[in-house]
């Protein structure tokens, strides 16, 4: 069985069409699935729009991403297990090539990611840059990993000791443990952390990585691309 484990912060707006995306894709296929939805401290109507879309709520108050994911997989009855973040949509093709892969021998991936909705120019050629950046390193971008549960347990699962970058090096242990493969088929995305943040927020963060490395990661305190309030998008 498929566990379809979602970590979800004040995700009202987008959850509900998310999972309806899961599901259609899973019914696709035939295949047996569940859905595990994590409400991390939500304070909007999150848990009630995934339940009644048919999910699972788990409520936690981690406000942590790496240990959102693992409560999620403590609850997983699944043998595969599939992250998806909660403003990322995947079809029936780019979960068969998962399986397939899965059934080959693999002990999980990721897949290439395209943003949704209206796309500039410079959009474009960003996320055509990252999704080669990406199959070179061997890494999962964090809004769709799947991997079997052997293997997530053999790797103790997300490292706690990081606030973002948990899917970095998440990766990196799955690797140790067999064949990791980066799909060539891709996902579907949002958008808001380009369009939401400025592109001096995006250079702070950059430099305070560069100075930092991944110490700045171990704390949420310079990570509002993740924890900040919420935002609208910009005009």
């Amino acid at each position: 069985m498929i566990s379809f484990i979602l970590p979800a912060h004040n995700e009202a707006s987008l959850i509900g069409s998310t999972l309806q995306t899961l599901h259609t894709a899973a019914a696709e296929l035939g295949v047996p699935f569940e859905t595990i939805v994590v409400d991390d401290a939500s304070t909007d109507g999150t848990g009630a729009i995934a339940e009644g879309a048919g999910a699972r709520v788990l409520r936690v108050e981690h406000r942590h991403i790496a240990a959102t994911r693992n409560a999620g997989a403590a609850r997983a009855q699944g043998d595969r297990l599939f992250f998806v973040d909660a403003d990322t949509h995947i079809d029936a093709t780019v979960l068969r090539a998962a399986l397939a892969a899965l059934d080959a021998g693999a002990v999980g991936g990721g897949a290439g990611v395209r943003l949704l909705g209206k796309v500039a120019w410079h959009e474009r050629w960003g996320e055509t840059f990252f999704i080669h950046l990406f199959r070179l390193a061997r890494i999962a971008p964090g809004c769709f990993v799947f991997c079997t549960r052997t293997a997530f347990d053999a790797t103790g699962g997300f490292d706690q000791r990081y606030y973002a970058g948990e899917d970095v090096a998440f990766s990196r242990a799955l690797s140790r443990q067999g064949r990791f493969v980066i799909l060539r088929e891709t996902v579907r995305t949002s958008a808001r952390k380009l369009r939401t943040f400025t592109a001096l927020e995006h250079l702070t963060l950059a430099l305070r990585f560069a100075l930092r490395g991944r110490r700045v990661l171990h704390s949420r305190d310079a990570l509002a691309l993740w924890y900040g309030e919420r935002r609208r998008e910009r005009p």
